[in-house]
């Protein structure tokens, strides 16, 4: 099962590169990748958001085995669309790039977002979980600010089809509520099922 995630996440970076050497991009083959690149970064993260909640609410545990997996590999599309639009799009013009942070309220959002979740890639080892306690729960509670800075950078970007950027943001925002849920429901439940819920939890 690991495997067939792990090659379910490549397999969107597989058909890019197919596409990109088959010619298959369209006419703007640069922002055609650093749009795909940018979707299956936010794809992938609301994937990642979703795996705690959904082992609240069904208790089934072994879905967190995947969440790091997930989290990396939507880091790594992040990493990708970044990089697509700092060395292919930009030639690494470093002083215009700068420029472009600061005067682009879309990139500045974007890079601000990436900046966000270098600190999350490097912390989700065991051995971090470990050495931060309780303070990588409250860490890594920003890839929550992180994801909704990725569907503001997205909005603006496209500016007028608002339709996906709108979706991400909702189920984003959806996911942050549900984290609460089971705890309330665990403390509001009567005696009998309270452990059950709170073991869900």
């Amino acid at each position: 099962m690991r495997v067939a995630v792990f090659l379910a996440c490549l397999a969107p970076l597989a058909v890019l590169l197919a596409d990109l050497f088959g010619g298959r991009l369209g006419p703007e083959p640069i922002r055609a990748a650093e749009l795909r690149t940018g979707i299956w970064a936010l794809t992938l993260l609301v994937v990642t958001l979703a795996i705690t909640p959904l082992r609240r609410l069904t208790g089934w545990n072994v879905l967190g085995g995947y969440r790091r997996m997930l989290g990396l590999f939507a880091f790594t599309y992040v990493c990708l669309h970044f990089l697509t639009w700092f060395g292919v799009d930009q030639f690494f013009a470093l002083a215009y790039i700068g420029k472009d942070i600061v005067k682009r309220p879309y990139i500045t959002v974007g890079f601000a977002s990436f900046l966000l979740m270098i600190p999350l890639a490097i912390t989700s080892r065991t051995s971090m979980v470990r050495r931060l306690g309780k303070r990588w729960a409250t860490l890594h509670s920003l890839v929550y600010l992180a994801a909704l800075g990725g569907v503001v950078h997205f909005t603006w970007e496209v500016k007028a089809d608002l339709k996906q950027p709108t979706t991400y943001a909702l189920i984003i925002v959806g996911l942050l509520l549900l984290r609460f849920l089971p705890r309330r429901a665990a403390r509001a439940a009567p005696a009998p099922y309270r452990s059950r819920l709170t073991t869900a939890a």
